[in-house]
Formats: structure tokens, sequence, C-alpha cells
């Protein structure tokens, strides 16, 4: 099985390397990162990873899988609209 939450950090830290994102991760159950652009009140986001190895939103997207973690977080900071480091 997965380990998602060890998913959920690699998924984090690819995310912080974007200046703009304030990132967190949570440990309670289920596991997820809940995202912020800094800059704006209303551009948030909770990341979850399925036991399959996907990373999504909370509206259902997907952001891509833990065999491109980087490429994950990257599709997220466009999402938000943020830059990287």
């Amino acid at each position: 099985m997965l380990d998602t939450l060890s998913c959920l950090e690699r998924f984090a830290a690819a995310t912080r390397e974007h200046i703009d994102l304030s990132v967190r991760v949570m440990t309670a159950a289920p596991p997820r990162v809940q995202v912020r652009n800094r800059f704006s009140d209303n551009l948030t986001e909770t990341v979850t990873c399925t036991e399959r190895g996907a990373f999504i939103t909370s509206w259902g997207y997907r952001l891509g899988t833990v065999d491109s973690v980087e490429d994950a977080a990257a599709r997220l900071a466009y999402l938000m609209a943020a830059l990287p480091a």
C-alpha cells in the first residue's frame, strides 16, 4: 500500500518551490496539504493523495501522480497564479 502521507510531504516540498504559495501538511485523517496564495484570501486549495498515487484537488481535479510530483506541484502553482522561486 502507498504511504500517502509521505507522498503528500514530497508534494508539499515541491509546492514550496513556488514563492507565492504558503503550504501546510495536515496529518489528521485524511492527510492533506493546504495551499494558499500569499497575495489572495480567495486562492486556496486542499490537495489529497489517493491510494493509487494521484494528487487530487478539493474540487476533484487530478493534478498528477507520485511518479511526477514536481509536475503536479507546478500544475497547482499555475492554477493558483504562483511564480517559481
